[in-house]
């Protein structure tokens, strides 16, 4: 019987000291678990978030320090804590149906209606102090080659319709020449004839590599932003009641 409970009390002590071994090594394992802060868990998002980012169909290159941050300093200059306003919003949803089918019936990106948003801030009779003018802000040179009327008494720039099928024509030489989207973004922008002379200078041929003025040099991350904020707009502090008006026409 004594036999017994010496037996039952050694058993009992040995189940007590290998839960207390167990016990502080599951307590030193959690010990040293690494926790990310916050911090890191909003930078990690935010990289991923960027690498989903693209213009006409090319990917935003994401990765490079540099690049990041442009695209994230275009982001917030856009977002409503900066801009304060919906009236972007309010012009987009006017003018989106009218250009969103001209650009596709010429076989342009549906990401280049955001260039008058740029351009004009979707103000159709919006005047440059180097003349351009309308929407899409042409040159008048410019404007005439693409078959708009620009003299004296008519100045077809401000007709909304004729403008965007002339900014389409346009649009669709620029990709001839440099064979990129991107690169015809920029040089709608910059020139057709500068971008080029830039591309010999700098045997670059990749815009978000380039060495461009402050101008052309941001544009496209402009744009890329100005894409965001309006088909995404909750996630920039904007509060839009029907943003789907917004999105480009669907096949």
């Amino acid at each position: 019987m004594k036999l017994k409970h010496i037996l039952a009390c050694s058993l009992m002590l040995v189940i007590c000291v290998l839960t207390k071994m167990f016990g502080y090594s599951y307590s030193s394992t959690i010990s040293k678990a690494i926790i990310p802060s916050l911090k890191s868990v909003r930078t990690i998002t935010e990289n991923d978030f960027l690498k989903d980012l693209e213009f006409a169909n090319e990917l935003f290159p994401s990765g490079n320090k540099r690049i990041d941050n442009k695209m994230k300093r275009a982001l917030k200059a856009n977002s409503f804590s900066t801009m304060q306003t919906l009236k972007l919003h309010q012009r987009s949803e006017i003018w989106f149906p009218i250009i969103e089918p001209i650009l596709k019936k010429y076989g342009v990106p549906d990401d280049f209606k955001y260039i008058p948003l740029i351009e004009s801030g979707m103000k159709r009779g919006q005047y440059s102090p180097k003349g351009a003018a309308g929407l899409w802000q042409f040159m008048p040179q410019t404007a005439r080659t693409y078959g708009l009327t620009v003299n004296d008494n008519v100045d077809e720039r401000m007709n909304v319709r004729l403008a965007t099928v002339a900014a389409a024509k346009y649009i669709k030489d620029l990709h001839r020449q440099f064979n990129s989207w991107t690169l015809a973004a920029a040089a709608y922008n910059g020139g057709e004839g500068r971008m080029k002379r830039q591309i010999n200078k700098q045997n670059i041929d990749d815009y978000f590599k380039m060495d461009l003025n402050h101008e052309t040099g941001k544009y496209v991350y402009s744009l890329i932003s100005m894409k965001e904020v309006i088909e995404h707009p909750e996630d920039y502090g904007y509060k839009i009641r029907n943003g789907r008006k917004l999105m480009a026409i669907k096949d």
